[in-house]
């Protein structure tokens, strides 16, 4: 009986893998056509900074920019092809553009999908025909809730854009662009600090201080089986069937911005069910009765203070390691392709339910369920199979190829060993899932910043 159900696990297993092979090199080879997600931040980042610009102390100018940032937008736009750039990056071009002997609408046909850049276009086309031509005041109203190019459009065409790009705004801006400058930096200085004193600690004692870990009762190909069957096989190929089909059936008459934050939340609640729950049944193997009391994976987050110390601690120590092979990463290569698609939408939502769903999700959902499935279950097993460094290189290692994005696949294995590391230092999961809550909300912090 016994070798019966391991000829078939083994079959199973076999055939998972195969699977996720097939699944992962399609996802990674499909992330490379997915842009950068870089180059909308850097875009956003010089948008703030020029409406905060009239709140800027003269001398702080200087420090804060090297060139003027409607300058520094045009030059990073024409670095790229004109017909690989957003419609909204593309409107801001022409909108920029100041050579009047250029017809925009021969040169760039009015191929937008959006009706009001297409009505844009048409006025830009009349003013370089004309050069006294000035559109209605209903052609500023139409962007009011684009603040960026509302002001563009009034200094393109000489609008009065004090109702909406008030002096409050510009303060609003700045305080951003500081947040945004200053926080990086203060997370990298005391992250720094951190390391530093952690490896003169762990030179004095010339040890590494690990904290006693308790794998389940699982083997290897119980690992595959829920990597490769649960977390790829059912939780990436199967489950999207199904939340996708509710989202659509309910969702009809929903937003697009809302409608997309939905998939994802209802994505992540459906493609964790299949995995813990052949971890349910996977400790039900070994134990005559499911204690629900019993902590099964170190989870230990009590006492609170000590979880969120160790938590905050591989936060903010894995900081300038990640920040520093991402810098590599741009000097090497030029265009990182790749992005995970779910920052391109928090940065460009503007309903704030769809907002609070993606909120939910990224910095809630995903750590808790990731934390289980790498650190709480996997990691131990590697540990305790090939050792403490392989065991956490080896889920650093499938935790960022599960992720399916190119572009950040060495910073994510490098979030991966702080993550692995935190979680056996501690001896508790719950710091590894705080680290990750708090590396989400960070990454979701400085994207809301950018919001105009």
């Amino acid at each position: 009986m016994n070798k019966n159900i391991s000829k078939t696990k083994l079959f199973i297993a076999f055939i998972s893998l195969i699977i996720t092979f097939f699944v992962w090199q399609q996802g990674l080879r499909d992330s490379l056509s997915r842009p950068s997600v870089s180059f909308d931040i850097s875009q956003k980042e010089k948008e703030i900074a020029e409406l905060a610009l009239p709140a800027i102390p003269i001398n702080l100018r200087n420090l804060l920019f090297i060139n003027d940032p409607i300058e520094d937008i045009n030059n990073s736009l024409s670095e790229i092809s004109f017909d690989q750039l957003t419609e909204r990056n593309q409107l801001i071009w022409l909108i920029s553009y100041t050579n009047n002997e250029i017809n925009i609408k021969k040169e760039y046909p009015n191929n937008f999908d959006n009706k009001n850049y297409k009505l844009v276009v048409e006025n830009l086309s009349k003013s370089n025909l004309d050069n006294s031509y000035k559109p209605n005041d209903n052609l500023l109203e139409l962007f009011k809730d684009d603040r960026f190019l509302y002001h563009l459009l009034s200094k393109r065409f000489s609008f009065d854009e004090s109702q909406l790009i008030t002096d409050t705004l510009s303060k609003k801006m700045f305080l951003k662009i500081i947040a945004i400058r200053l926080l990086p930096l203060l997370t990298i200085v005391l992250g720094s600090l951190l390391v530093l004193r952690t490896l003169w600690s762990v030179l004095a004692s010339r040890k590494i201080e690990w904290k006693e870990f308790k794998p389940l009762d699982l083997d290897l190909l119980d690992m595959v089986l829920l990597i490769s069957g649960g977390f790829v096989v059912l939780g990436e190929v199967i489950s999207p069937l199904f939340s996708i089909t509710l989202v659509e059936l309910v969702a009809s008459n929903l937003s697009i911005e809302l409608t997309q934050s939905l998939k994802i939340f209802f994505g992540y609640l459906f493609m964790a069910i299949p995995p813990l729950g052949i971890i349910y049944y996977q400790i039900k193997s070994f134990e005559k009765k499911i204690i629900l009391k019993k902590d099964y994976f170190q989870f230990n987050f009590l006492p609170i203070k000590d979880s969120f110390f160790q938590g905050f601690k591989g936060f903010l120590m894995i900081i300038p390691f990640v920040l520093l092979v991402s810098l590599i990463m741009n000097l090497l290569v030029d265009n990182q392709n790749g992005s995970n698609p779910l920052l391109e939408i928090v940065l460009n939502s503007n309903n704030y339910l769809s907002f609070l769903l993606l909120f939910l999700t990224t910095t809630f959902l995903a750590p808790i369920f990731e934390e289980v499935i790498f650190r709480g279950v996997l990691l131990p097993i590697l540990s305790r199979e090939f050792g403490i460094i392989l065991g956490i290189t080896i889920s650093a290692f499938i935790f960022a190829l599960a992720h399916l994005s190119i572009g950040e696949m060495i910073p994510l294995f490098t979030l991966g060993i702080g993550l692995g590391t935190t979680r056996l230092i501690s001896g508790r999961l719950s710091s590894s899932v705080i680290m990750h809550s708090l590396w989400n909300g960070m990454t979701f912090l400085n994207l809301f910043l950018l919001r105009t």
